[in-house]
């Protein structure tokens, strides 16, 4: 684990600076590598950052990626929640868009070699080697008595019904079936 030293204000602003452009700049095998690396970011050859994807700002030096591996737009990786820790990404792992990956004080969250994570998932445990991690899927959790988009928060709570079986909406996405199997 890096020693964690107060960092001058120059050079935190200089990291924010790379930490911007390599969110919006183009080059994610390219230039957005690079400036993650200049930050303190240890970036493998051959990786791939998508778009606005957030790497530890405040501790960058405690984000490893390993050769040739993909980060999908809008991934959140944090390496400190109260105090520095580690994310260590091996190599060639997949993470698919719009995750988050976070790390405690104190602790390294390990993401193995040949790890294939989808779109939409939160990790804050060390996923093994190879493995497969998938979000669940969206379900409905309530009936919206009172649509929010008309109402205060507070009156849409008062509105929000459980759902018993025969009042389930059912879900839009494909592949999706009630629990009896029956579409």
């Amino acid at each position: 684990m890096p020693e964690v030293v107060a960092k001058p204000l120059i050079q935190r602003m200089l990291n924010r600076a790379l930490h911007t452009a390599a969110r919006i700049l183009p080059g994610s095998v390219s230039l957005r590598p690079a400036l993650h690396r200049w930050r303190g970011v240890a970036v493998g050859r051959n990786v791939f950052i998508g778009d606005e994807v957030y790497l530890e700002n405040e501790y960058p030096e405690c984000v490893e990626i390993g050769d040739s591996s993909e980060i999908g737009l809008r991934t959140v990786i944090l390496a400190h929640l109260r105090g520095p820790g580690r994310v260590v990404i091996g190599r060639n792992v997949w993470i698919g868009p719009c995750c988050l990956i976070a790390s405690a004080n104190g602790r390294t969250l390990t993401i193995g070699d040949g790890a294939v994570i989808a779109g939409a998932c939160v990790i804050t445990a060390d996923v093994a080697e190879r493995a497969f991690i998938k979000a669940p899927l969206a379900a409905p959790a309530g009936i919206a008595q009172v649509p929010l988009a008309t109402s205060t928060y507070q009156q849409f709570l008062l509105g929000l019904r459980p759902i018993r079986n025969r009042d389930a909406p059912q879900s839009s996405q494909p592949g999706n079936r009630p629990a009896n199997g029956k579409a």
